[in-house]
C-alpha cells in the first residue's frame, strides 16, 4: 500500500510538471482571409466595418490567453495592405484592384492593433496560389497574371505560379521583402501550398519548365530544389530587410511515411510533403534557413492512419534545434461526422500531450471563426485553465540573445490606499532601445521567493509607450495581505530583462499602505 500511494505520489507530481502552463510558449491563431473564411466576414464591408470586426477578433483571442495572429495578407497574389506589386484583394472589397474607402491600410492598422494587445503580428502568406477559382474570381487589369501569363500554370481550377520559373521565384520574392521592409510585422510565414495537392490522374503541368531547367535532375528532384531555392531566397531577403524577423513554415502534418523512408512517421498518408509537394521541410530545418515549423496535425488523437499523438512524437524528434509549434485544427468540431472532435476532451488532451515535450513550444489554432463558435464550451477551459496565465513567445537565441537593462519602477511613496483599490505605477527606461516593446508587470506575496519562471507571478504584460500603469489590486485575493511589484522589459524577440526595483503594499483591513 505504502509502495502504492508512492508511486501515485510521482505520477502526480509528473502530471503536474508536464502539463503545467509555461512561462515560454506561442500561443497563435491562423486568421483566414481567403474567400472570407475568417475576416473580413464578408466582402465589402465600410471601413469602419472591417476595423471593428478585426478588434472584436484581438479581444476574443487575448482574453482566451492568445499572444500571436497569424494574419493572411497575400491570399491569392494579391494584398491586403498597400503594394505597388499586387492589387488589393477582392475579398476586401469585392473587387480586386479596388481600395478601401474610405481609404485606410489594413496591414498597418492590423499590426498596429494586434501590438497594442502585447500579441505578435505574423505575416501569412500565400506563395504560389495567383488566381483562386479561374472564371470567377476578380481579376484586376494590372495583376501580374495579365502581365506575365508565361509565369503561370492552370491546374485544378486554379491558377499558380509556376515553382520553376526563375522569373516568377524573383517576383515573390521581391513582394515579401517589400511587406519586411515596409511593415513591423513580427514575421512572415507560408502555409502548405507550394506545389499544388495532387489531383488524381491529373499531372501538374510543369513538363516546360523542366525541360528548359531540370538539368538532368529527376522530375521529383527538381522539383524539390525548385522549393528549396525560393526557401534560401525568401530567408535571405527577411533577415537582410530586418534581421528580427522570424520566417515560419505551416506544413502539411506527415513529412513522409515510413513506408518510403525510414526516418518517415508511422503514417500511412495518401499525400505528403516530400512526395506530394515537394517540400523538403526537414532539409530546411536541419539548414537553418527557418526559424519555427507548425505542422499541421488536425487529426484526433487515436486516428487510425495519422494520429495526433503519433505525429507529435515524431516532429518533437525532428525539429532540430528551431522552433516547433503544432497546428491544431479545431474546426473540425464544428463538422458533423468529426465525432472525435465533439468530445470535450480533445482538445485539452492535445495541449496536455503537447507539454509533455520540451521540444513542442506552442500551438497554432485553425481558425479563428471556430473560436466564436465556442465549440465544446473550449473558451472557457483556455480562460480558466490551459491558458489561465499569460505566456510569452519563446526567445529565438540564433536571431538575437541580447537581454535590454532593467526599467524602474516608481510609485508616490507613503501612498495610502483605500477606495478605487487601484495604483498608478510609473515604468521609465535608462537607456534608449527601439526593440524594447513591451513590459511585464509581477506580483509577488513575499520577497524572499519571487519566481519570475512561474506564470502565475505574471500580473500584466502591457506594451510601451505610454507612461503608467494602473494597477489593479482588487484582482489580488482576498486572503493576501502583502504584495510585491517588480517590472522588467521585454524586446521585441523576446528577450527579458533583469527585474526592476521592488514595490512593496501591506494590507490592513481595507486598506492598502506602502511601506516600500
Amino acid at each position: 500500500m505504502n509502495r502504492f500511494l508512492f508511486t501515485l505520489s510521482l505520477l502526480l507530481i509528473f502530471s503536474s510538471f508536464t502539463n503545467a502552463q509555461p512561462k515560454y510558449e506561442f500561443r497563435g491563431v491562423w486568421v483566414a482571409t481567403v474567400d472570407n473564411i475568417d475576416w473580413p466576414s464578408k466582402k465589402n464591408l465600410t471601413t469602419e466595418q472591417q476595423k471593428e470586426e478585426f478588434i472584436n477578433l484581438l479581444d476574443m483571442h487575448r482574453k482566451n490567453g492568445m499572444n500571436a495572429v497569424v494574419v493572411q495578407i497575400r491570399p491569392s497574389a494579391d494584398a491586403f495592405y498597400s503594394s505597388q506589386l499586387e492589387p488589393w484583394s477582392e475579398w476586401l472589397t469585392g473587387t480586386q484592384g479596388k481600395p478601401p474607402s474610405p481609404y485606410y491600410d489594413p496591414l498597418k492598422f492590423m499590426i498596429e492593433e494586434t501590438h497594442k494587445r502585447g500579441m505578435e503580428f505574423h505575416a501569412w502568406m500565400n506563395p504560389y496560389r495567383a488566381v483562386f477559382s479561374i472564371g470567377k474570381s476578380s481579376i484586376a487589369p494590372d495583376n501580374v497574371v495579365r502581365k506575365h501569363p508565361e509565369w503561370f500554370l492552370d491546374y485544378g481550377g486554379k491558377k499558380y505560379f509556376d515553382p520553376g520559373n526563375k522569373d516568377a521565384q524573383k517576383f515573390v520574392e521581391s513582394v515579401v521583402g517589400d511587406v519586411v521592409r515596409r511593415y513591423h510585422v513580427d514575421a512572415i510565414h507560408f502555409d502548405d501550398y507550394f506545389y499544388p495537392y495532387r489531383i488524381k490522374g491529373k499531372e501538374f503541368p510543369d513538363w516546360k519548365s523542366y525541360k528548359k531547367y531540370g538539368n538532368g535532375l529527376s522530375l521529383e528532384d527538381w522539383r524539390r530544389s525548385n522549393v528549396d531555392s525560393i526557401i534560401v531566397m525568401l530567408s535571405r531577403i527577411i533577415k537582410k530587410e530586418n534581421p528580427y524577423c522570424k520566417f515560419g513554415i505551416s506544413p502539411f502534418g506527415v513529412w513522409r511515411n515510413s513506408d518510403k523512408d525510414p526516418d518517415g512517421s508511422d503514417t500511412k498518408a495518401g499525400q505528403t510533403n516530400y512526395d506530394g509537394l515537394y517540400a523538403d521541410i526537414l532539409l530546411w530545418l536541419k539548414k537553418g534557413w527557418i526559424d519555427y515549423v507548425a505542422p499541421q496535425l488536425y487529426w484526433e488523437m487515436g486516428h487510425r492512419i495519422v494520429a495526433f499523438e503519433t505525429l507529435t512524437d515524431w516532429w518533437a524528434h525532428h525539429a532540430y534545434g528551431r522552433q516547433l509549434y503544432i497546428g491544431q485544427g479545431i474546426y473540425r468540431a464544428l463538422e458533423p461526422r468529426s465525432y472525435a472532435w465533439h468530445n470535450k476532451n480533445e482538445l485539452p488532451n492535445q495541449i496536455k500531450r503537447l507539454r509533455e515535450f520540451p521540444e513542442i513550444q506552442g500551438s497554432i489554432f485553425f481558425s479563428s471563426k471556430t473560436f466564436a463558435s465556442d465549440p465544446n464550451g473550449w473558451n472557457d477551459s483556455l480562460q480558466n485553465n490551459y491558458y489561465k496565465y499569460p505566456a510569452i513567445p519563446p526567445p529565438m537565441p540564433w536571431i538575437d540573445s541580447a537581454r535590454p537593462a532593467e526599467p524602474d519602477l516608481i510609485m508616490n511613496e507613503g501612498l495610502t490606499i483605500s477606495k478605487g483599490n487601484t495604483i498608478n505605477l510609473y515604468l521609465s527606461q535608462d537607456t534608449v532601445n527601439d526593440l524594447i516593446n513591451r513590459y511585464i508587470i509581477y506580483q509577488f506575496a513575499d520577497e524572499k521567493n519571487m519566481d519570475t519562471n512561474d506564470p502565475k507571478n505574471i500580473f500584466d504584460i502591457i506594451v510601451t509607450g505610454r507612461d503608467y500603469y494602473t494597477f489593479d489590486l482588487s484582482k489580488i485575493p482576498s486572503s493576501q495581505k502583502r504584495v510585491v511589484i517588480a517590472a522588467s522589459a521585454l524586446t521585441k524577440t523576446n528577450n527579458e530583462s533583469s527585474l526592476s526595483n521592488i514595490i512593496i503594499l501591506k494590507k490592513s483591513g481595507d486598506v492598502w499602505k506602502m511601506v516600500r
